[in-house]
């Protein structure tokens, strides 16, 4: 087991997850089962990683970040620090299957994405932006706004976005 990670679950026996060897893991990072880190990846502090995730090869993620379950994670993506990655998102490495050539997803501090979203190889989804669950997104997504749809457009800023998450939070009525 690598010294920083904590296995949560029934026993740490019965933990079928596959960690390389030289993969970089930060303190206080916790991994559910059946989870796949690839080689050279570095992920920091505080990260927490679902079930059934898979993480490739020469992944970076940043501190205080969440990723649920079920998410792959293609080679050379950046995430960044605070992001929340919900479950069933697919990040994409390839633009032209199949190409020997790869390119990351590039995720940048405080973003969103939302549950089932698929971001094409190449994008970047700039600070503090939102994807929407369910979203396609095929272009850079700007700083500080919520895309939605297929392909995924610009609906709202994150100010609002954050608004509504707090009447939501507040249980005021009126809100999907």
């Amino acid at each position: 087991m690598k010294e920083g990670v904590n296995y949560k679950g029934p026993s740490q026996s019965s933990i079928t997850n596959y960690i390389s060897n030289t993969a970089r893991i930060g303190r206080n990072v916790k991994i559910w089962h059946f989870s796949y880190v690839g080689n050279e990846t570095e992920i920091a502090d505080n990260v927490m990683i679902g079930s059934l995730t898979h993480i490739d090869y020469k992944v970076k993620i940043g501190e205080n970040t969440r990723i649920e379950g079920s998410v792959y994670i293609p080679p050379l993506t950046s995430i960044g620090k605070n992001v929340f990655i919900g479950p069933g998102a697919t990040f994409t490495n390839d633009p032209y299957p199949m190409s020997p050539k790869m390119a990351g997803v590039t995720v940048e501090d405080g973003a969103i994405i939302g549950g089932g979203a698929v971001i094409k190889a190449g994008v970047t989804i700039r600070a503090n932006a939102v994807v929407a669950m369910g979203a396609v997104v095929t272009k850079d997504v700007p700083q500080d706004v919520v895309v939605i749809g297929h392909p995924a457009r610009i609906k709202y800023t994150r100010d609002e976005y954050d608004k509504k998450q707090q009447q939501w939070n507040l249980g005021i009525r009126g809100l999907p």
